[in-house]
């Protein structure tokens, strides 16, 4: 009870903290801990991808996004749900017309669709079927189609388009399959309950982190330029896991896009305590 007053006191603290004074407060109040864990480091990005779409099926729109289906247990996998499985039981939200377009919205767990008349539906995350995720990158580079050092959203879509009839069966090895529903407001909302903010919200595994707890982030771009910055722990995702592993939201765009396909980066980060926790934790360290 006493760690979560410090944590309320900090956050009744911020609110009366302007902008301009964000850095002498974290620097007053929070002391940086180290996270460590096994299993190395990685850091990669998501973004807030647009698709074309539909409220009916018919012409292009014949891909469906699904509503998360309520009493049915167990759900069945991407190659069944794709074959059929969840076919009259009314959980469409919405068509889109593009199938590689689809699964990777489900990477990415949020976005908009635009629709035949100009405008946008959001669409966020409302649960997925249970399913261990599977990166179909890792699988095109365990058959030997693309180079480890090559591998990107960018290369991976390349393949898909350019080998139609394995597309299904390869977007198929990924077994998780992520349901949607329809979000109000101007952005996408992570596992937090919270809109992300580009650059500064990250999505991490919840096992190890806390939601809204800040976190300093050091990792490279893709571009080779350094990522040193404050982040907020505000989402999460079925690739997401492990102590020292991260996803940064970068929000929408083309370079949003272009960061967030091809972003996979070793990194170092310190989860910023309240003074007084950080304190006990390093008393209780000492030998």
């Amino acid at each position: 009870m006493a760690t979560v007053s410090l944590w309320q006191e900090r956050c009744r603290l911020a609110r009366n903290t302007a902008d301009r004074d964000a850095k002498a407060f974290f620097e007053t109040w929070f002391r940086p801990w180290r996270v460590t864990g096994t299993g190395g480091s990685l850091f990669t990005g998501y973004f807030e991808p647009l698709l074309s779409g539909s409220r009916t099926r018919g012409g292009p729109w014949r891909w469906p996004l699904y509503r998360m289906p309520a009493g049915l247990s167990p759900l069945p996998d991407r190659a069944a749900i794709d074959a059929g499985a969840l076919d009259g039981m009314g959980l469409e939200l919405l068509w889109v017309d593009d199938p590689v377009d689809a699964f990777f919205l489900h990477v990415q767990g949020s976005g908009r669709v635009r629709l035949e008349d100009g405008s946008e539906i959001l669409v966020g995350y409302a649960g997925a079927n249970g399913h261990s995720y599977t990166s179909i990158g890792k699988e095109l580079i365990q058959r030997g189609e693309i180079a480890a050092d090559d591998i990107s959203m960018a290369s991976i879509r390349s393949w898909l388009a350019s080998h139609p009839g394995d597309a299904a069966g390869l977007m198929a090895v990924n077994r998780s399959y992520v349901f949607f529903h329809e979000l109000e407001g101007e952005g996408p909302v992570g596992a937090q309950g919270v809109p992300l903010t580009p650059g500064r919200s990250l999505a991490v595994d919840d096992a190890f982190l806390a939601y809204g707890v800040p976190v300093w982030l050091e990792t490279t771009l893709p571009d080779g330029a350094p990522w040193r910055r404050l982040m907020i722990a505000q989402d999460t995702g079925s690739a997401i896991t492990g102590a020292v592993r991260g996803d940064i939201f970068f929000g929408a765009g083309d370079w949003a896009a272009s960061m967030a396909g091809a972003l996979k980066s070793p990194g170092r980060s310190w989860v910023l305590l309240p003074a007084t926790i950080a304190v006990s934790l390093m008393a209780a360290a000492e030998p």
